[in-house]
């Protein structure tokens, strides 16, 4: 079973090896984002953009909604655990 985490990137880091900085819940990591660019959807445009990320890919955009609750169900199973 793979496990996506949502996070939204919010920069650009390296355009020809196509890496980006993803925020996931206040914490900034460099992540790939070669499965989610394109000619229609390029690097830059990427900016802003929901993902779920899964072991240092961004695997699909998604959108703000289906992030936050996402989010909101980790953070009830990490919860449960505690």
């Amino acid at each position: 079973m793979c496990l996506g985490i949502p996070g939204q990137i919010t920069e650009i880091t390296n355009r020809e090896h196509k890496l980006a900085t993803v925020n996931i819940g206040g914490v900034k990591r460099e992540i790939n984002i070669a499965c989610i660019v394109d000619q229609q959807h390029p690097p830059e445009a990427c900016i802003g953009d929901w993902v779920l990320v899964h072991v240092g890919f961004a695997m699909n955009r998604i959108n703000e909604q289906e992030a936050a609750e996402t989010l909101k169900i980790l953070q009830e199973i990490a919860q449960s655990y505690t």
